[in-house]
């Protein structure tokens, strides 16, 4: 009775935001001549059409129509003051919700503002390193769209963007399985962090970013540092981990090209204290496995095409292509030591390629993807298997590629 009574709760304040979202909200702007705040309150529906081809024979399951999230946004712009950026999401199919992003934030000068809270990591292409709904292999092992406790300035200048970062923590843990989670580390978030999972009781602490990008006419090109710690709560101990990128994001016409290429690298060990070749990550309250080093080089092309078909105005076709490649035990590894050369060296590489195009309608945005992947974690039966050692049967005489069909429905107010 308790959670059918939390679930009507939910929905009565749901209603009542939307309703409140009607009005627009600009009637604090309108009251003052001279205050230019406004507060919007707005969201998201989103569905998902799905059809799987994996390492099984397809079956009646292999299709589904099915719920991906719902959210709820709050947007205060106020010029001169301080501001809010929040979004929540609820994700029915995984039994979790949680917090998106939602910091405060501030203009110092027209050049310099500062964002405090949950606030998006400065490291590589940002927003997104990718063009489709499945985002690119980076955002599976925390380094894509990622989201963290901490703060943030920005400065811009005629050539330059920098940004400056630190956060204390990964961004708090939404509750799985209708279980209360206080925050602590777990796998009921957004965006990938490390957390205490098996024999490794390790969460992330005290990260540093430091992002700059040049601005030209069509684009952008720049380069990303990242450097945290991680901190296992068994042993009472700190060890580092890194990660930097290289990045452009450039426009020519209609068409779009987006290569970036990262590499990042984990000094992890277990509650016993002995290196370890692997790590869990967590999001949407699953967790797996991912290598403690590897690099990973991405590549993303867009076309543009603007349309007058009825509610339709555009449609943006894309292809997007990550690898990734282990470096646990190579040779040329950045942490190969006389410690933990006993690490194993039969990691397999991870590929991702979607193919498709994004349709807008008015506030409706329809998502057409078909996502194939070699030891993607989301695509194969097993899942979580494939960032971390991967299937070693590659060599076998059926195909590498799993395939899975997407269409994913969203209407945004």
């Amino acid at each position: 009775m308790k959670s059918i009574k939390t679930i009507k709760q939910l929905f009565l304040t749901v209603f009542i935001l939307l309703l409140i979202s009607g009005f627009d909200m600009c009637a604090f702007a309108q009251s003052d001549d001279e205050d230019e705040s406004s507060l919007h309150v707005g969201g998201a529906v989103r569905y998902n059409l799905i059809l799987q081809d994996f390492e099984s024979d397809m079956d009646a399951t292999s299709g589904q129509f099915t719920w991906d999230t719902w959210r709820i946004n709050v947007l205060y712009d106020n010029p001169g003051g301080i501001g809010l950026n929040f979004e929540y999401r609820f994700y029915p199919t995984f039994g979790t919700n949680f917090i998106k992003q939602g910091w405060f934030d501030y203009s110092i000068s027209e050049r310099t503002e500062v964002q405090l809270g949950v606030t998006q990591v400065p490291f590589g292409n940002i927003q997104y390193n990718s063009n489709n709904w499945w985002f690119s292999l980076p955002y599976y092992v925390g380094l894509e769209d990622d989201h963290d406790m901490g703060i943030k300035f920005t400065r811009t200048t005629d050539s330059w963007q920098w940004d400056f970062a630190y956060f204390f923590q990964p961004e708090p843990e939404g509750p799985v399985g209708g279980d209360g989670s206080f925050g602590i580390g777990g796998s009921g978030r957004y965006s990938y962090d490390v957390i205490p999972e098996g024999e490794a009781s390790l969460t992330e602490r005290n990260q540093f970013n430091i992002r700059g990008a040049y601005q030209l006419e069509n684009g952008e090109f720049g380069a990303s540092v990242q450097y945290g710690q991680l901190y296992n709560s068994v042993l009472d101990e700190m060890n580092g981990r890194y990660a930097f990128a290289a990045h452009a994001d450039f426009t020519f016409g209609n068409f779009g090209v987006m290569p970036q290429f990262l590499y990042y690298g984990m000094d992890a060990v277990n509650d016993a204290g002995e290196d370890i070749s692997t790590v869990f990550m967590g999001a949407y309250g699953i967790p797996y496995e991912v290598s403690t080093e590897a690099w990973i080089a991405t590549l993303g092309l867009s076309y543009s095409y603007d349309v007058d078909w009825g509610p339709i105005t555009n449609i943006n076709f894309y292809n997007d292509f990550s690898y990734m490649e282990n470096q646990v035990g190579a040779e040329n590894s950045l942490l190969a030591s006389g410690d933990n050369l006993n690490l194993n060296d039969n990691f397999q590489h991870t590929i991702q390629n979607i193919t498709g195009f994004l349709v807008s309608a008015g506030p409706v945005f329809a998502y057409f993807d078909i996502a194939q992947g070699v030891n993607q974690p989301w695509l194969t039966d097993d899942f979580g298997v494939g960032v971390g050692p991967g299937h070693e049967d590659l060599g076998s005489g059926e195909s590498e590629y799993n395939i899975r069909y997407n269409i994913n429905l969203g209407f945004y107010f």
